[in-house]
């Protein structure tokens, strides 16, 4: 009896319980196929950094004696699909019976299960060891409720699994620090550099090329510094509990002209492919608690990150599929400006957001949604557009974590399953989190001359457009603010929103 394991590009578990003991008549297999590469245009840097961390694996349950079958992208016996390659190893080894870890995409879900129909051997789904949930948990924790709060899950999370608890109190008296973690970026702060792997992955890239796989974005081949396997990303923890963490909270909501990622982790690559996993994340981070609690807000801001809203964010996702990904309760059917693939706007914040997203692959939460979710939210960008896009370009964007995050968080487009309002801004909330706008063409107080900031205008027009949304009891005082609009005010933001959405690849 042979039995074959298929590991995804995203179950990278070296701690999984697959491996804890070798076995000769178990054989694993790892593939890269085009498919999986062109369900989305991917970032040249996120299918890069995939390759060299699944060929890293695959070296690696090697080392521990097991046995694996890898198919790379360019071989020749590649049949470039998950069932045609299954088969060939099948009829090869004799293989009777075959394993999966269970999913995180509800696509390769159900793809799994309809090679399992078609193989007609003995499968076996096993849970993937990650997480902290099951994909029912929420579902059932909110069972008959019309608004699923993360709030709520998150304080039930801390109780079941006693994570900075006292007794059956919060540690420090309170449930959420995010009131301390505000701040404005200090351009004086002093930011420690971070670490540099510097791999060649020259070959890839060529690899990539030579089968034609369609990427957009920027990559320096020969300092390439995503984290291949687990050690490289334990460094990264590492070093971001040293050298960032005290910092993260007050400034996880600021954004800065010259610093791309200020006090943020770096981590949600590794995690989301399963290098580390979330337990370990939250105890390594608690060890760092002062006895005195005074850096307990960047702790708690932190932690609720990995056990709330990571955690709310995949419950919301296997809740809601299939079926979640076409909403779109706002009907908007625009699609994105071309410079949103070339960062060619003179909006100094979304140019140095985009541009970032084009280069690195990466930006934090506030770029994504209170800069580029936020403009392409007021704009009335179709949600398919917008999920397209941040499920291409972002180096973490897998679709369980980047689907809920846009439909739900950023668009709005679930009409309030998920966020409580829709999360938009003028310019004054740019300004205030951050330095973009002192270097700006655009001026951010103003909303009527030729250079007022595009943000100003679009934000009321928002409102003005879809006013069935002052009903939300949390758009009292947007409400209010109308309600003092003079007539005139009110015209002008129209006519000047309706200038601006026709003329938009010129802002």
């Amino acid at each position: 009896m042979k039995t074959l394991r298929v590991i995804l590009g995203d179950q990278l578990n070296l701690g999984h319980s697959w491996f804890k003991d070798q076995d000769d008549s178990i054989i694993y297999t790892m593939m890269e196929i085009i498919p999986e590469m062109n369900y989305a245009t991917h970032h040249v840097q996120k299918a890069l950094a995939f390759m060299h961390a699944m060929r890293s694996f695959s070296e690696e349950i090697k080392i521990l004696g097991h046995r694996i079958h890898y198919i790379k992208l360019s071989d020749k016996s590649n049949k470039q699909s998950f069932l045609k390659n299954i088969s060939q190893i099948i009829t090869k080894q004799k293989i009777t019976h075959i394993e999966f870890q269970e999913p995180d995409e509800y696509r390769l879900d159900q793809e799994i299960k309809n090679i399992c129909k078609k193989l007609r051997l003995n499968f076996k789904i096993v849970s993937a060891e990650h997480f902290l949930t099951s994909r029912d948990d929420l579902g059932i924790f909110f069972e008959g409720k019309k608004i699923w709060r993360m709030e709520d899950f998150y304080r039930e999370m801390r109780r079941k699994h006693l994570i900075l608890m006292s007794g059956k109190k919060p540690l420090g008296g309170k449930w959420n620090f995010d009131h301390d973690n505000r701040s404005k970026w200090k351009s004086n702060k002093e930011i420690p550099k971070r670490i540099k792997f510097d791999h060649d992955v020259s070959n890839l890239f060529n690899e990539l090329k030579s089968m034609k796989v369609k990427t957009i974005g920027d990559v320096d081949t020969k300092k390439f510094n995503w984290p291949k396997n687990r050690d490289e990303a334990l460094l990264i923890l590492n070093q971001f509990i040293v050298n960032y963490l005290n910092d993260f909270g007050e400034f996880q909501d600021s954004m800065s002209n010259d610093n791309k990622f200020l006090f943020h982790s770096l981590i949600s690559f590794a995690m989301n492919s399963k290098m580390i996993n979330p337990e370990e994340v939250v105890n390594e981070v608690i060890k760092k608690l002062d006895s005195d609690l005074n850096n307990i807000n960047s702790v708690e801001g932190f932690i609720r990150q990995i056990i709330g809203w990571r955690e709310y964010i995949r419950g919301i996702y296997w809740n809601k599929m299939p079926g979640y990904e076409k909403s779109n309760f706002m009907k908007f059917n625009k699609k994105l400006p071309d410079f949103f693939w070339n960062a060619q706007t003179k909006m100094n914040c979304l140019n140095k957001s985009i541009k970032q997203s084009l280069e690195t692959a990466y930006a934090h939460h506030i770029q994504r949604l209170m800069i580029i979710g936020n403009f392409m939210l007021l704009i009335e960008t179709d949600p398919k557009w917008v999920h397209e896009w941040f499920l291409g370009i972002y180096i973490d964007a897998i679709e369980w974590v980047e689907l809920p995050n846009v439909i739900g968080m950023s668009q709005y487009a679930d009409g309030g399953l998920l966020a409580t309002k829709p999360y938009v801004s003028s310019g004054s909330y740019i300004n205030k989190m951050g330095d973009y706008c002192g270097s700006c063409k655009y001026n951010v107080k103003t909303k009527f001359e030729k250079d007022s900031c595009p943000f100003n205008v679009l934000y009321w027009n928002f409102f003005l457009s879809n006013n069935k949304l002052l009903d939300n009891p949390r758009m009292g005082i947007v409400k209010m603010q109308l309600n003092r609009m003079s007539a005139d005010d009110q015209n002008s933001i129209k006519i000047k929103s309706r200038e601006l959405l026709e003329n938009i690849e010129s802002l």
